[in-house]
């Protein structure tokens, strides 16, 4: 199931923009319904802003209109070209963040160990011998290896890294 970025501030933008049914904002943020109305009702002490799904290309006006017509209607998440070309750029890492590749590759293999090599070197920045050696445990820093999240380090975003998570499940 795709969820769009920053959910509940997703939410918030939506109850305070359309006239879309809490069901229907709820089915597409992946929030419960209750929690939506205690956004709409202002119960909830949240000084969250609202995100707006059209500027960040999640929806389009058309998808709004459509569902708020018909309110039985559920909201489509628009096709992730965000996430397609964040792939293709290519990233600078600092000589400081270089040495934690490694780390940020062990935890990939030992967590998600069938994730293909060529998403690992697209999504760290990496070489396939690198990912090679640290699978075959033939690489020189072996021994002070320490699996840390690629996200924690700073050499990917959180949305990348559940993208490229996501990916794996719909195959």
């Amino acid at each position: 199931m795709n969820l769009p970025l920053m959910p509940k501030a997703t939410a918030i933008w939506l109850i305070e923009n359309t006239t879309l049914t809490f069901s229907q904002i709820a089915d597409f943020c992946g929030i419960h319904i209750l929690e939506i109305e205690s956004l709409a009702n202002g119960d909830m002490d949240s000084k969250m802003v609202g995100f707006d799904p059209i500027v960040a290309s999640q929806l389009t006006m058309e998808e709004i209109k459509r569902c708020e017509a018909n309110p039985t209607a559920k909201l489509q998440l628009k096709s992730s070209e965000y996430f397609e070309n964040l792939n293709k750029q290519k990233k600078y890492t600092p000589k400081i963040k270089r040495q934690m590749k490694p780390d940020a590759i062990a935890w990939i293999l030992k967590y998600y160990p069938s994730v293909p090599e060529q998403d690992i070197c697209t999504l760290i920045g990496t070489t396939k011998a690198t990912i090679k050696s640290i699978k075959n445990k033939t690489h020189k820093a072996i021994s002070t290896l320490q699996p840390k999240s690629p996200a924690v380090l700073g050499l990917c975003t959180d949305a990348e890294l559940d993208y490229v998570i996501s990916k794996l499940s719909r195959e």
